[in-house]
């Protein structure tokens, strides 16, 4: 039986680069890594799990499938702060009855989600 969502894992090629741009970018801190740099976790504020691997089976794609998304405070300030960082924004200010997201490309080639929740 399944018990929850253990974490969720991309794929990455270049685990310095793609380091940088989840510590650097999106401000993420590192739960734990293994020392050869093909296993690197995030333990998020509110629960769950964000893994990057490197590894010769998987590539990153923006387009396989599942994708994760980062609940964010501003929305606006961090999609704005991430286009002046020349991050790839794949859609802008999706609007649904809930929340407004973006879709943003990593460095490695995966899309990811940002998310803000409409005010109550």
């Amino acid at each position: 039986m399944l018990k929850k969502v253990a974490f969720t894992m991309y794929p990455v090629e270049d685990t310095a680069r793609a380091r940088n741009f989840y510590e650097g970018k999106l401000g993420l801190k590192v739960g734990s890594k293994a020392s050869n740099g093909v296993w690197t976790e995030y333990d998020l504020p509110g629960g769950g799990c964000f893994a990057l691997f490197r590894g010769d089976q998987v590539k990153p794609s923006a387009s396989a499938g599942g994708s994760i998304a980062f609940e964010v405070e501003d929305l606006d300030a961090l999609v704005s702060r991430l286009k002046t960082d020349g991050v790839k924004i794949l859609q802008d200010n999706i609007v649904s009855p809930v929340c407004r997201m973006a879709v943003v490309q990593d460095t490695e080639g995966n899309s990811l989600l940002l998310h803000q929740l409409n005010p109550k």
